[in-house]
């Protein structure tokens, strides 16, 4: 009998003639995060990804890094065994499930039997497994509806497999199938989010950030960086683009009135990150904002800013209150980092009565009382390039 880990498909079954498409891109995707582990075989079927590693392949972080990989909702590590019920009842299978039931003190038997031509139907199945594992660990007793443990037995076409609980995956699909996509990210909670759930919908991500030194330290773009190292987990490899910004901030603060200094502050990103989008062939801009949040979130403020763009931005954090946002934030491991004392440039020359519902014809006028192009192409010449890389 070998270990195995099985990774079940999600919304990627359902993909009709494109099926094949997404499960190459997503075994390209996990074939690049477990390279450096060892000699691994693949293969597919049945809406599984099946992942056969050598024995002196590490399956914990194998697990933990197909865990991260978008496209696969359960995983599951498992035993491969004969397809016949003498392999299914045998010793060496109730060894290998030895760990789990004797910590457990309830248990259930779970059989899927896609090959309709095994001899036993599913309930027979589990009958027969829950009762060598009564025999075997008599401090269990059955539970059906809440168990400790469930013990899955899966009869396929050529083998048979049995394991414990799978663990989640991440969900969503694989990113590659989706096009790419222009985050702009600051030193907060929200854009990491936003970036690691556009990931989720198969989008390829790079990252913009401003930075305007003296006014943010080296220590604030160190932290950035740091978010998009940590989102490389979930995102993949990300070109990470640093702009200066500090001159346009400056303008911004010597040129137009107080009230506005945020609003055209953000429309000039967005010409910013739309020249370095056209440069890197990409499709949409993705922003952390959430509807209201503060005052540059309002729907009157997003119509300002959205005026300046000929791509679509997206803002997948829109509807949720901030508590739904640190969850996420959490979960992918960016909420420590993204809480460390260190602003960016969103938060200089904060205006003390920002316009919360700015009339766009009125920005626009403010905003023409310089002309800010000049300070924008240097600035996209300027910007800073760095390569994030996964692993």
């Amino acid at each position: 009998m070998k270990e195995m880990v099985l990774c079940k498909y999600g919304e990627i079954a359902l993909k009709g003639l494109n099926r094949s498409t997404f499960e190459s891109v997503m075994q390209k995707n996990i074939r690049h995060r477990l390279k450096e582990l060892g000699e691994i075989e693949y293969s597919r079927s049945q809406s599984t990804l099946y992942i056969e590693p050598a024995e002196d392949v590490d399956i914990d972080e194998l697990i933990d890094r197909v865990s991260k990989v978008y496209g696969i909702v359960k995983i599951c590590r498992a035993k491969k065994i004969e397809k016949t019920m003498e392999a299914v009842l045998s010793e060496q299978t109730t060894d290998y499930l030895s760990e789990v039931l004797e910590a457990a003190s309830t248990f259930k038997v779970n059989a899927k039997r896609a090959d309709k031509h095994f001899p036993l139907k599913s309930p027979e199945i589990c009958r027969e497994m829950g009762h060598v594992i009564c025999e075997r660990f008599p401090h269990l007793s059955v539970d059906v509806h809440d168990p400790d443990v469930t013990i899955t037995v899966e009869i396929r076409e050529k083998n048979a497999f049995v394991h414990p609980d799978a663990v989640d995956g991440a969900g969503g699909i694989p990113i590659g199938t989706s096009g790419k996509a222009l985050l702009l990210l600051s030193g907060g909670i929200d854009s990491p989010v936003a970036g690691c759930m556009m990931a989720k919908r198969g989008a390829v991500i790079q990252a913009v950030h401003f930075e305007a030194p003296p006014y943010t330290s080296e220590r604030a773009r160190l932290k950035v960086e740091r978010l998009a190292e940590i989102m490389s987990g979930y995102c993949g490899d990300i070109k990470f683009h640093c702009v200066p910004f500090t001159k346009i901030q400056e303008a911004i603060r010597d040129n137009c009135k107080e009230e506005y200094f945020t609003i055209i502050m953000r429309r000039l990103m967005m010409e910013i990150a739309l020249k370095i989008a056209e440069k890197e062939d990409i499709q949409c801009l993705v922003t952390g904002e959430s509807l209201g949040q503060v005052a540059s979130q309002t729907m009157y403020a997003m119509v300002c800013t959205d005026a300046v763009s000929t791509l679509p931005v997206f803002r997948p954090c829109i509807g949720m209150d901030k508590s739904e946002i640190v969850e996420i934030s959490r979960k992918i491991d960016t909420f420590e980092t993204s809480i460390e004392p260190y602003e960016d440039c969103c938060t200089v020359f904060t205006p003390r009565h920002p316009k919360t519902r700015p009339v766009l014809a009125d920005v626009e006028k403010e905003q023409a009382r310089f002309d800010f192009a000049p300070l924008v192409e240097k600035a996209v010449n300027d910007t800073e390039v760095k390569y994030i890389k996964l692993y």
